[in-house]
């Protein structure tokens, strides 16, 4: 997945001037995004402080981990049954 070219406190930034009444078009001009990368910012870091982003990060993180050591583990599983039932 590509990495953001904001942070998380440039991103909250953002949304914090368009609600303090910056209309979105500005906001977007002045920024140099698109409207509909906004709005998608904005529903997933809408309300949060930038403790609850850099804590929403550090979550996405760990749960990627976990999947790619289950997905390991499933796929060690997976030769073993096959070693097992070849013989």
């Amino acid at each position: 997945m590509r990495k953001s070219r904001f942070t998380e406190a440039q991103i909250i930034g953002m949304i914090k001037e368009q609600e303090a009444g910056l209309p979105t078009s500005e906001l977007c001009r002045k920024h140099g995004l698109s409207p509909a990368t906004f709005y998608k910012l904005k529903a997933k870091y809408g309300g949060m402080d930038l403790s609850d982003a850099k804590r929403l990060k550090q979550l996405e993180d760990e749960n990627a981990k976990l999947k790619r050591l289950l997905a390991d583990a499933m796929l060690d599983n997976v030769v073993l049954k096959d070693l097992l039932g070849k013989n």
